[in-house]
């Protein structure tokens, strides 16, 4: 019985530790996973496309 317990409170501790983590990250990284394309701005363009116009 102790061995469950053992291993379902290690279970418990893992998945809090990996939503914690994953929701920091991307805390940290200012959402940049749900930017739209909309949203890019045209400075975005590389060099060599701005001499080819």
């Amino acid at each position: 019985m102790l061995k469950r317990l053992e291993q379902v409170t290690a279970l418990v501790v893992a998945a809090g530790l990996a939503i914690v983590s994953y929701w920091l990250f991307f805390s940290w990284a200012q959402g940049g996973a749900e930017k739209k394309p909309a949203d890019i701005q045209r400075t975005d363009i590389p060099k060599n496309e701005r001499l080819i116009k």
